[in-house]
């Protein structure tokens, strides 16, 4: 396998520790947890392992729009070869329950 392969496999693995840990933050208003809300646009691992994360808040004045990037930052760099996290939010675009997976909707009775 070539190194490029290899850091492909790696990085493909960490994506997914990374959306696993993510399952575990759950929005404080709503009891579905932030990935399958659709709160997360996109995760970036760089070549160093360190993390970015897009994402957004159900409204701009979520209650937890301070503590929760703080949350995931801990629980994402708490994963083994991760170096760094940093969360970005943004509203652009704004979210929408159209954003959240089939399993969140059925979750809380929109299906």
């Amino acid at each position: 396998m070539s190194e490029e392969a290899g850091d492909y496999i790696e990085t493909k693995e960490l994506g997914e520790q990374i959306v696993n840990v993510l399952k575990t933050i759950y929005d404080p208003e709503i009891p579905v947890d932030i990935y399958e809300l659709g709160l997360i646009y996109d995760v970036f691992v760089n070549e160093d392992k360190e993390v970015k994360i897009l994402m957004t808040l159900t409204s701009p004045n979520c209650p937890v729009a301070e503590s929760l990037p703080v949350e995931i930052e801990e629980k994402v760099k708490s994963i083994d070869d991760i170096k760094g996290a940093i969360v970005e939010i943004t509203f652009d675009p704004p979210w929408t329950q159209d954003l959240m997976s089939e399993e969140a909707k059925l979750e809380i009775g929109l299906l």
